[in-house]
């Protein structure tokens, strides 16, 4: 009876482990798709994933940083769900490629043309974007989740350090160093001659080795035919004397 008591005891307290964690994995999240290096472009996956059980995901909207506005920031097209980018004005202009940025991706919104993010499931919303900023660590967007019975859950609290993790906490995008090659990760026309010499040699070398190898064989094919037909030779001598004696 105790036994069975203490099991029972196990498995509830184990099923409230399971049901206060599960919030803490079920909020929407963004990450990388590979690398988020500062100076440099990104593929970033807002994930959404659906925490009811009777109503499904019908629209996501997600507010992008002003204090690191991106000059780009470009979503990838998704079936079953329409797109909207609103643009906002710069206080202060961005520079990309030689020119000037006066506005910038505000806000993304993603509506469903069908049944959504059903119960069960999560969708991953895909974003290009860049030039990420060189003078911060992440970037905080804020999401707005909305359900098929009209609720609303927002994601807009930010994560104070030393504090324990909100309720419902804004996605953040942590930022890697900058590579050492580059922002965009592309080599420098001495960096690729070089390359090219490099292989050159190697090839070279490749074929006087190839060369070397192929004469050796062919020695030692040559030496082995020799050494077969002595030892013939000898077979049919020794049989002979065998015979006579």
């Amino acid at each position: 009876m105790k036994a069975s008591r203490l099991a029972a005891s196990g498995a509830l307290a184990g099923t409230a482990v399971l049901a206060l964690s599960a919030p803490a994995f079920a909020h929407v999240s963004v990450q990388p798709e590979g690398t988020a290096a500062k100076g440099g472009y990104a593929v970033v996956d807002f994930k959404v994933p659906n925490e009811r059980d009777d109503a499904s995901t019908t629209k996501v909207e997600v507010t992008f940083p002003t204090d690191h506005p991106l000059a780009s920031a470009m979503p990838e097209p998704m079936n079953g769900w329409k797109i909207q980018v609103t643009k906002a004005k710069l206080a202060k202009p961005l520079e990309m490629h030689g020119e000037k940025i006066t506005e910038a991706v505000s806000k993304i919104t993603w509506t469903a043309e069908g049944k959504g993010v059903e119960p069960g499931y999560f969708q991953k919303f895909p974003v290009s974007v860049g030039a990420l900023p060189e003078d911060a660590d992440e970037l905080v967007f804020k999401a707005v989740q909305t359900y098929s019975n009209k609720e609303v859950v927002r994601w807009i609290e930010v994560q104070q350090d030393g504090q324990e993790e909100p309720e419902n906490p804004a996605p953040v995008l942590t930022l890697s160093a900058a590579s050492e090659e580059g922002h965009h990760g592309s080599a420098t026309a001495e960096d690729a001659s070089d390359e090219s010499e490099s292989a050159e040699n190697t090839a070279a070398d490749t074929g006087a080795s190839a060369d070397s190898s192929d004469t050796t064989a062919r020695v030692l094919g040559v030496v082995g035919i020799v050494v077969g037909a002595l030892g013939v030779a000898y077979g049919v001598l020794a049989g002979r004397r065998r015979t006579n004696a």
